[in-house]
């Protein structure tokens, strides 16, 4: 492990995902733990997307922007909100340049898939629509996510290509959760490293699906047909146990003629990205940045 990161480990909080109560009351209480982002350049507006219900976004707007990009958090599906992923989103819209739209999409169990594929789907509609309100070029909009928010891009993007639905420019995944089967070697073996542990992943999967079978909507990895998709930047965590699966479907990406960028962050786990004092966790989050203002700009 980096050392730099490992010096975090004594101190990391041991959160599990059955008492979602204590767990959404932690999350809440380390994302306002982090560093307040530059917001001098851009414009910060809280917005209700109309949809059956309406889904709560924040609306970041660098000036000068091209494109845009629908951000969803991470947090399993059952934790976190925009408030959470202030920090984060706040910063990627202001390395990116882009217009972040960060979704605020209902959480398991208490509303199960697809309950916030409907939410992601519907702002990403929106966010089409609306380009011209938000200025920017209605070709030039990605979808992105972190953790359990890459997976919901990941099935967006499935969706919108399947159902003719807004044009996606570009994919944006931060060590997505992609495969409820977790039959890969770090699903497996990943069972006590920080943050993230295969029973941590089990829990998720089950809060979300409810028991439910897996559509390739809710766990991307089951699609058989990857062609026609955006392409797409994934990132993995060398001791995260979403990391295989996220390598394999980087692989069948390009099989299928898609264009990929994978970045396997050695020395890494699942979610470091946050502890902001490590370089390599400043190198990621100014990647992610670089990238998208790469793709929406190319």
């Amino acid at each position: 492990m980096d050392p730099e990161l490992e010096a975090f480990i004594p101190f990391f909080p041991k959160a599990d995902l059955v008492d979602l109560v204590a767990a959404r009351e932690s999350l809440s209480k380390l994302a306002a733990a982090v560093p307040a982002p530059d917001l001098s350049d851009m414009e910060v507006e809280d917005r209700m997307v109309p949809a059956e219900p309406d889904v709560p976004v924040r609306i970041y707007r660098p000036h000068r922007a091209q494109g845009a990009l629908v951000w969803m958090h991470g947090g399993g599906w059952v934790m976190g909100d925009v408030d959470t992923e202030h920090p984060w989103a706040a910063r990627l819209a202001e390395s990116s340049g882009a217009v972040v739209v960060s979704v605020g999409y209902r959480l398991a169990p208490e509303h199960r898939f697809p309950a916030a594929l409907d939410d992601a789907y519907a702002v990403l509609a929106w966010t089409a629509e609306h380009s011209a309100e938000l200025g920017v070029d209605p070709e030039r909009i990605a979808v992105g996510g972190h953790s359990a928010g890459g997976g919901l891009a990941t099935g967006l993007a499935l969706r919108s290509r399947d159902e003719q639905g807004p044009s996606i420019r570009f994919q944006l995944l931060n060590q997505p959760g992609l495969d409820d089967r977790q039959e890969t070697w770090s699903a497996r073996h990943f069972t006590d490293t920080p943050w993230m542990t295969r029973d941590k992943v089990t829990a998720a999967w089950g809060h979300y699906l409810g028991g439910a079978p897996a559509s390739p909507y809710a766990a991307p990895a089951r699609a058989t047909d990857l062609s026609g998709l955006p392409p797409a930047y994934i990132a993995t965590a060398e001791l995260c146990p979403n990391r295989d699966e996220d390598i394999a479907y980087a692989v069948r990406l390009l099989q299928s003629g898609v264009s990929v960028e994978l970045h396997q962050w050695a020395g890494t786990f699942h979610g470091s990205q946050a502890l902001l004092s490590a370089e390599v966790s400043q190198r990621q989050i100014a990647e992610l940045g670089a990238v998208l203002r790469r793709a929406l700009a190319g």
